[in-house]
């Protein structure tokens, strides 16, 4: 062999070599390429989840907030409905005439009263010496008050036990009490009722 043939072959050995090496690293190239692009395919999916869950998560909490402040609205106005009508019958029981508001006083005289306990009328209380001939008045032996209360009709009664406030206001704030939830669902039913 020449040494022509021989420097031919080397060169022809290292260019395979060579192309080899090349065809090699560029296999290695793409691999890593493609790992960087699944791993950057992963990252982003995984970020993007990320933010979509914070993003649901604020969401919820807005809605959740909004939901809250629109319950709290309608349970004002509820309320502010309910008041409304108690305010109302509060002028109603003020505005009785005589015969309505003594046999009302009879009523809660006979019902809450014990013997020997001091009746104290409202300010302009209009009906103090019907008030006073009723027979529950004399069966209970009730006495007058030289004074009068501070309170929106009715009366107070002074016992030797207790004191009761017999007021209307007092009495409606009882009746409210007690029936507003049955009021409320009456008035604010999701059908209203047939008639």
């Amino acid at each position: 062999m020449s040494k022509e043939d021989i420097v031919n072959r080397i060169i022809s050995d290292a260019e395979s070599e060579a192309a080899d090496i090349l065809k090699s690293a560029s296999s290695r190239a793409e691999e890593i390429i493609a790992a960087a692009e699944k791993h950057a395919f992963l990252e982003r999916n995984e970020a993007e989840a990320e933010v979509e869950e914070r993003a649901k998560r604020y969401s919820d909490g807005r809605a959740a907030a909004a939901r809250l402040d629109s319950a709290k609205i309608l349970l004002a106005e509820k309320r502010r409905v309910i008041d409304e009508i108690y305010a109302r019958a509060l002028k109603k029981l003020l505005a009785l005439g005589e015969r309505e508001t003594v046999a009302l006083m009879a009523r809660l005289l006979q019902e809450n009263a014990e013997e020997g306990d001091e009746i104290v009328p409202a300010e302009g209380f209009k009906f103090v010496p019907q008030l006073m001939r009723l027979p529950v008045v004399s069966a209970k032996k009730l006495t007058l008050s030289d004074g009068r209360a501070k309170i929106s009709g009715g009366c107070l009664l002074r016992g030797k036990k207790s004191d009761k406030d017999l007021s209307f206001s007092a009495l409606l704030k009882a009746d409210m009490e007690e029936r507003q939830a049955a009021l409320a669902a009456k008035l604010f039913a999701a059908d209203p009722p047939k008639e």
